[in-house]
């Protein structure tokens, strides 16, 4: 059964910290731009998604990479997979979440846990190109919640080029993941993402007067409180507790007909209990969880000649096993 007992990740020796795995990546790895051409579409409600790509045209497979909460296509995880993937013979496409490529979106709405119809919007547009003929998603943290909801929600209807998947570090029970970022210890974090969320918030409020309760902004320290003052309200749900229970994949996963691997690590600082989801891998026939002693939230730092981390060796490993295509020669 897909219930991976032993992870294959042993973190260099002073990296079993759960907070510096998750901090020295974002602060101190420097991974060159690999996805460097930028494309522009429009999304059916006339917003605008941003597209950075890198192409080989003799390549017929394409991955296409969700980064995490805040987070953009230019970040080193991000452009880390993509370096891996490039070297696998791969074609790879780095999505911008509405308002992440640099530019404020056009409309009110912006992205969130559950913004399966942008992610199906790059889809659609990847999978027009004849060249691309077999597809994998990638997706981290918020990007991966996203992609194994799609992946649940619409197995029935998913485009035949897609034929697995793989994820890092899904906040995949939103509920317990709000608990767990709201502990003191994990301040930092809750600082640093709020800081961004509430500027994007006021410039939101300023081209939509009114739409917003911007009296309610100062007062926001954690997420229970942004998503009920602001992600609820602008995206249809009744509160903060209706948005996590529709928009957390942890119930869409049993419904996934692809091969797909979740690797969350034990000592994550953003995820709960839930976030495990062992009794259903253990009986499902496609998804596959792999559960690392340390890893921290998107680290898995490994050090060698490549340049690789564990998480790009563990995708290239999952991928060659599960999809169609063989590596160019």
């Amino acid at each position: 059964m897909p219930l991976i007992h032993n992870s294959s990740y042993t973190p260099p020796r002073v990296f079993r910290s759960a907070h510096l795995q998750t901090i020295y990546p974002s602060l101190f790895r420097n991974t060159p731009l690999i996805t460097g051409r930028r494309e522009r579409i429009t999304t059916p409600d006339g917003d605008f998604l941003d597209l950075d790509w890198h192409c080989t045209p003799s390549n017929k497979r394409l991955a296409i990479l969700s980064h995490g909460l805040e987070g953009h296509s230019q970040r080193a995880y991000i452009q880390g997979m993509a370096r891996a993937l490039k070297s696998a013979g791969w074609n790879v496409l780095a999505w911008n979440f509405r308002g992440c490529s640099g530019e404020p979106n056009q409309v009110l709405d912006f992205y969130h846990s559950g913004s399966i119809s942008d992610l199906q919007t790059v889809i659609a547009h990847a999978a027009a190109d004849p060249t691309h003929q077999e597809i994998a998603l990638i997706g981290f943290s918020l990007g991966g919640n996203i992609t194994l909801k799609l992946l649940g929600d619409y197995a029935a209807q998913l485009d035949p080029k897609i034929s697995a998947a793989v994820t890092f570090s899904v906040t995949c029970d939103l509920s317990g993941s709000a608990v767990e970022l709201a502990k003191w210890q994990n301040g930092l974090y809750m600082r640093r993402f709020l800081k961004t969320l509430r500027d994007k918030i006021e410039e939101k409020a300023q081209r939509f007067p009114g739409k917003l309760a911007l009296n309610k902004l100062d007062t926001v320290q954690n997420f229970q409180q942004f998503d009920e003052y602001f992600t609820a309200p602008v995206h249809g749900y009744k509160n903060a507790a209706d948005y996590w229970a529709q928009c957390s994949s942890l119930i869409s996963l049993p419904n996934i007909r692809i091969p797909t691997l979740l690797v969350n690590a034990l000592d994550d600082p953003f995820l709960g209990p839930k976030c495990y989801p062992r009794a259903l891998a253990a009986e499902h026939p496609y998804f596959h969880l792999e559960t690392p002693t340390h890893g921290g939230h998107m680290g898995f730092v490994q050090f060698n000649h490549e340049k690789q981390y564990w998480s790009e060796m563990r995708a290239l490993e999952f991928l060659s096993t599960h999809t169609r295509i063989a590596q160019n020669p």
